[in-house]
């Protein structure tokens, strides 16, 4: 036979059960509440990182980045934006997002499509001639301005000239010579990856029959 104590007790859990399962259920409403709140933060975020990144049509480092999403932390932004980098790898679209060095990220045409749509890409930078002379120098980088005149032509020297100015390529002298090798910015402008090795490899699909070694203007 229960005592009356015992009973009291019995009651007691009966009653709190409801009011207990009820709290669980409150507490399992408000984090998933909270995780698709923080799931559509995220979503946005990455939307303006893309949306920032398409617009500035050149690479944008961290602290512009952080700007965008109205966060100091270079941390959480990269997070972001390698997320971001992934989601773009796992797509089968000719855009990628590549990380260059000093933070800096751009969005850009996948290197193997650029032969197939450069006659419709809008920069009158540069005409023939010039560009030849660019891409030479870019693809067998540092060379000397001697060897790039001897093969280019006389009419190099007005292009080593224009590319100076135009802050492309710059010269180092070495011993006797003139070194010279591209800047930062031409690999920024025309959206090329920094590292060297990759870069030439970039410039041969890229620019393919103006790498010969001709004498053409």
């Amino acid at each position: 036979m229960e005592k009356p104590n015992d009973q009291a007790v019995e009651l007691k859990k009966e009653l709190e059960q409801p009011a207990q399962a009820e709290a669980a259920e409150q507490t399992l409403e408000a984090q998933e509440a909270a995780e698709a709140q923080s799931a559509e933060k995220l979503r946005h975020n990455l939307a303006l990182l893309e949306a920032a990144l398409y617009v500035a049509g050149k690479p944008l480092d961290l602290n512009e980045l952080c700007q965008v999403v109205g966060s100091r932390s270079k941390k959480r932004v990269k997070k972001f934006v390698d997320t971001l980098i992934l989601d773009y790898k796992s797509r089968s679209t000719a855009l990628e997002i590549l990380a260059l060095k000093d933070e800096r990220y751009v969005l850009q045409v996948k290197a193997e499509f650029t032969p197939l749509i450069k006659k419709l890409v809008n920069r009158p930078l540069l005409s023939s001639g010039p560009l030849k002379t660019l891409s030479y120098v870019a693809f067998r980088q540092p060379i000397t301005q001697k060897r790039v005149i001897d093969v280019r032509g006389q009419h190099a020297y007005g292009h080593i000239k224009q590319l100076k100015e135009m802050g492309l390529i710059s010269s180092e002298r070495v011993g006797r010579s003139l070194a010279l090798k591209t800047t930062d910015y031409f690999a920024d402008y025309f959206g090329l990856t920094q590292d060297t090795t990759a870069m030439k490899r970039e410039l041969k699909r890229i620019f393919g029959d103006a790498l010969k070694e001709d004498g053409q203007p």
